[in-house]
């Protein structure tokens, strides 16, 4: 491989070359104001093939899912469906306008309403808001959402939220941004939700539990229906963060187990984009307590027409117009195509694959809780040598694979937190194993071949700490 950094487009510069030729003027010239002139901007002379084949080059390097695994644990990086993106681009829904009124844009709402009720039976909720825009923001409403409702009984005293150690990390920011104090609740050894610590948090200050099923750590809560009864029996509700409910369409109803709210990530679960900070949707489904508090408006049905409707005691909204529409569609096209069996069985094979990778590399990379795992686990990659869990990621890229999450869960020491997703073929996680074993084998035999990784890069190893606080936005020859 050709380890030598390819020039960068300013340096490919050459004086008077161009890539583009226009037309003689033919109108008069106008002078270009001086406040816009800069001529400290040197830009490069290009040639167009020039500039296309840099800019192709640069992007034969991205990696992305429709190339390779991502075995991106929590975030979890799944494969789109291309029927997703024809269905989005159909013109009927890409030219809606949403300032158009219900009655133009009867398709539309029909498709949200269509949605929501698939949401309502897939979580078993009495009402569901397509309204925030991603997963956190989905989580904030329903922080909010508790909140109204015991600020509506006059009950000023709930400001505590209980978040159990293995929950998903935006739990405590939304907490605060909500105005409560988050209370952490730690894990017993098995992995679960510590009950004596449970109870003893429960009194007449607690809002309620903010509680991720699975947990972060890959596990299924055996206790979630005790949980929600005890926080329930001291006036609290129960936050449920839907993140993870790719390992339980089909099979659970979160609602049924006493879940008052919770919100789904599309791209998680509904195999929506993921990445660059959006477009995304994070709809949230309540129960009979908590469904006049919903973020609006929401689409209703009144015998064949459609309209968007505002809850009655509304939180407010949470995104413009109808939120991301397109994302909508994609989920919705997603939802239909499966079907009630189809979602069962893309949360079977979800299962099934962590489990089968947790099995093969156990071995040699740990499992703080190894009990059967759901969509995801987290091992451990403590070896001797100076050898770290960094490492193991960086040496990884070597073998063309994507690193997993790590170091979270916090609970976890030197976290390898893998997630195979349900779209992967065993061809593609007996690949992954194969190069997770390698690395193992040379962690204790050739540890500097890790601590330097990756080698098959044109940039080596960063100051990720450095790039963070200091970044270099701009070209400097």
């Amino acid at each position: 491989m050709n380890l030598k950094p390819e020039p960068l487009a300013f340096e490919l510069s050459s004086p008077g070359r161009v890539g583009v030729a226009l037309p003689k003027r033919d109108v008069p010239a106008v002078p270009v104001p001086e406040a816009l002139l800069r001529d400290e901007l040197k830009l490069p002379e290009l040639d167009e093939l020039t500039v296309v084949r840099h800019f192709t080059r640069l992007s034969q390097k991205n990696y992305s899912i429709d190339t390779e695994f991502y075995p991106l644990g929590s975030c979890t990086m799944k494969y789109n469906p291309k029927a997703n993106e024809a269905a989005a681009a159909l013109p009927g829904w890409k030219g809606s306008h949403p300032l158009a009124s219900d009655r133009c844009n009867q398709g539309s709402i029909e498709l949200i309403w269509k949605l929501q009720e698939s949401l309502k039976a897939i979580g078993g909720f009495e009402a569901v808001s397509l309204q925030p825009a991603a997963g956190a923001h989905g989580e904030l409403a329903g922080v909010f959402m508790i909140r109204a409702y015991h600020l509506s009984r006059g009950d000023s005293r709930r400001v505590k939220m209980l978040i159990p150690d293995s929950a998903h990390g935006t739990n405590p920011a939304s907490c605060t941004m909500a105005g409560l104090t988050t209370v952490t609740i730690p894990s017993d050894a098995d992995g679960g939700v510590d009950m004596a610590a449970l109870k003893a948090a429960c009194d007449d200050t607690v809002a309620g539990i903010m509680i991720t099923n699975p947990s972060t750590l890959g596990l299924f809560e055996r206790n979630i229906e005790a949980i929600a009864r005890i926080v329930h029996e001291a006036g609290g509700l129960v936050y449920g963060d839907g993140a993870n409910m790719n390992a339980l369409t089909g099979v659970l109803r979160p609602a049924d187990v006493g879940i008052d709210v919770m919100h789904f990530n599309l791209h998680k679960t509904f195999s929506t984009p993921h990445g660059g900070g959006g477009p995304g949707v994070g709809m949230v489904g309540a129960g009979k307590a908590l469904a006049a508090f919903l973020p609006g408006p929401i689409a209703g049905r009144k015998g064949e027409a459609y309209a968007m409707e505002v809850p009655e005691r509304t939180i407010g909204r949470m995104k413009a117009f109808y939120g991301n529409f397109g994302v909508l569609v994609r989920a919705y096209t997603y939802i239909r195509m499966l079907g009630a069996e189809g979602l069962r069985r893309v949360a079977e094979s979800a299962v099934l694959n962590a489990n089968y990778l947790k099995a093969r590399l156990e071995k040699a990379y740990p499992v703080k809780y190894p009990r059967r795992c759901m969509h995801e686990f987290v091992a451990m990659g403590n070896f001797a040598d100076g050898v770290h869990t960094l490492d193991i990621a960086k040496r990884m890229i070597d073998y063309g694979f994507h690193p997993p999450t790590i170091y979270f869960p916090l609970i976890v020491p030197e976290a390898l937190m893998i997630e195979p997703t349900e779209t992967e073929s065993k061809e593609t996680l007996d690949g992954f194993v194969e190069a997770m074993l390698k690395i193992a084998e040379e962690a204790r035999t050739s540890p500097e071949l890790l601590r330097e990784a990756p080698h098959a890069t044109p940039v080596g190893r960063l100051d990720e700490v450095a790039a963070a606080r200091c970044p270099v936005l701009c070209y400097r020859g």
